[in-house]
């Protein structure tokens, strides 16, 4: 199994939320919004610029920044 930050997924490539080291407040917003440990994610697409990327989690197209995806650790199988 690889670890990698949510950042480091390209368009296409699935992975499972490990864990989110993020301060309290965006860890509580992401979490309400379900992304939390165990919970596989895809990542959609990367924004023009390069940032945001866009993730489906729980059916949900959800656009995070580089600097809050990369706090969050993910694991590809």
């Amino acid at each position: 199994m690889e670890q990698l930050r949510l950042r480091d997924l390209q368009p296409g490539q699935k992975a499972v939320i490990r864990s989110l080291e993020l301060p309290t407040g965006m860890r509580r917003r992401l979490c309400d919004m379900g992304l939390v440990e165990n919970t596989p994610v895809e990542c959609l697409g990367v924004s023009p610029g390069g940032d945001p990327k866009a993730f489906l989690i729980r059916g949900v197209a959800i656009a995070l920044r580089g600097a809050d995806s990369g706090q969050i650790r993910v694991e590809r199988g």
